[in-house]
């Protein structure tokens, strides 16, 4: 499934608007002059808004399914097709808005 290479500065939220950002990138490979994110390394969350339920609100996503065919360092790629989990809720991340220039499998 191809899906448009995710970066640094691209915009992932959980599915309650809480704003997620990587906790680490692969500065070798770069688009749009941004380092690119891979799915071995989690993106921390802030402010979900889970947390006025009586719910844990989301803290960490992990992605389980990025590019299969495209990697750094024998890391594969986050792409905004991928899937992701977070914890402790269980649901996913959204990939909001990123670069449109490179596309990855």
């Amino acid at each position: 499934m191809p899906g448009f290479v995710v970066h640094q500065g691209a915009v992932v939220t959980c599915l309650h608007a809480g704003m997620a950002q990587p906790t680490a990138v692969q500065p070798r490979v770069r688009v749009s002059g941004l380092a690119v994110a891979v799915t071995p390394f989690p993106y921390t969350v802030a402010g979900c808004t889970l947390a006025s339920v009586p719910s844990p609100p989301c803290v960490v996503g992990q992605w389980t399914l990025g590019a299969t065919r495209v990697r750094s360092l024998g890391m594969p790629l986050v792409i905004n097709s991928g899937v992701a989990t977070c914890v402790p809720t269980g649901t996913g991340l959204l990939v909001a808005s990123q670069q449109v220039r490179v596309v990855a499998t």
